[in-house]
């Protein structure tokens, strides 16, 4: 398991700094499987709805993305 980030600003900078150069390893994605596994649900659940739900979806994500709200 990797260290907590530093609270700081300062030392939380040289910490990105570090990661950025390869000095040390980013280990913020502890369980990949999950975020896998959400991958493969949402091209299920896009494979199983019909075009007209598909854009209605779609729809309702942009307006809450560019603060439209309904």
């Amino acid at each position: 398991m990797g260290q907590k980030r530093p609270a700081d600003a300062i030392g939380c900078a040289v910490h990105v700094a570090r990661i950025a150069t390869g000095e040390i390893e980013d280990t913020s994605l502890e369980q990949p499987a999950k975020r896998e596994s959400g991958l493969a649900g949402a091209k299920a659940r896009s494979e199983s709805m019909t075009s007209t739900e598909r854009r209605r979806v779609a729809r309702r994500a942009a307006k809450l993305r560019w603060g439209h709200q309904e």
